[in-house]
């Protein structure tokens, strides 16, 4: 399929504005596909029932051209994300989308660097399923961090390492810093942080606990607002004691 003309149609009805989505799955979503012409993995996606229209954005990234517009998602796949991502974010301008990487690289440091460098969401190549992606994809628009098992595994291990504050195999890294964060959320924000940083997104979080994605989502905006974090991503690092909190948060 040509992916500058792969727009779906969608009902009035499924069209939120881009300042109030409260519900992804109903939301239409633009995306711009960083990668070579012929390096995209997926023929089938967007299919036509997906609330998704993409196009191609080759590189070099250095004159982004959006069409039709700015997109509400960048999905950069490549095999070398600390190479490739920073002259992504830095063509993109001081406002960026939110960006989505796609990569078949699986080490700690690389997924960490990525998400530390700016990424929200990372899926490693055959870690997920077409519908998967486009999950990821709404999550990601409102900044909330979709992670494939295995990019959650490789969160976990650099957790776990000493140079991130571990405490070695099966301990919860970030030391006493990170031990006060967890202290500072209510159970309930803590049950859905676990989650989160196993690579749910919110309708999952919501199903396992009962509980409407809406409220999960509420849930998160107060986890956010309690830690200073931008998004899912910040939250996430913190929550594993990757990162340490931000300036001016409550921790």
């Amino acid at each position: 399929m040509n992916l500058a003309e792969g727009h779906v149609k969608v009902t009035r009805e499924a069209r939120t504005s881009r300042h109030h989505r409260e519900y992804p799955p109903l939301a239409h979503l633009t995306a711009a596909l960083a990668c070579a012409e012929g390096d995209w993995p997926h023929d089938d996606w967007p299919g036509p029932y997906d609330p998704v229209s993409a196009h191609l954005l080759p590189p070099p990234y250095d004159e982004p051209r959006w069409f039709p517009r700015t997109p509400d998602v960048v999905v950069l796949r490549c095999g070398e994300p600390l190479d490739e991502l920073p002259a992504l974010l830095a063509a993109l301008g001081a406002e960026p989308p939110p960006v989505l990487v796609i990569s078949p690289v699986d080490e700690p440091a690389q997924v960490v660097g990525a998400l530390r460098e700016g990424a929200v969401s990372y899926l490693v190549d055959a870690d997920y399923t077409p519908g998967g992606l486009t999950q990821a994809l709404q999550g990601t628009a409102l900044r909330h961090s979709a992670l494939s098992p295995r990019a959650c595994e490789a969160l976990t291990e650099a957790a776990q390492r000493p140079d991130h504050g571990g405490g070695g195999p099966g301990a919860r890294g970030g030391g006493p810093g990170a031990a006060r964060l967890r202290a500072l959320l209510s159970p309930r924000e803590s049950q859905i942080m676990e989650l989160m940083s196993i690579g749910l997104g919110a309708s999952e979080i919501g199903r396992r606990l009962c509980l409407s994605e809406k409220t999960v989502r509420n849930n998160l905006s107060n986890v956010y607002a309690k830690l200073g974090a931008r998004g899912g991503t910040d939250a996430v690092l913190m929550w594993l004691g990757i990162v340490r909190a931000m300036p001016g948060s409550l921790v």
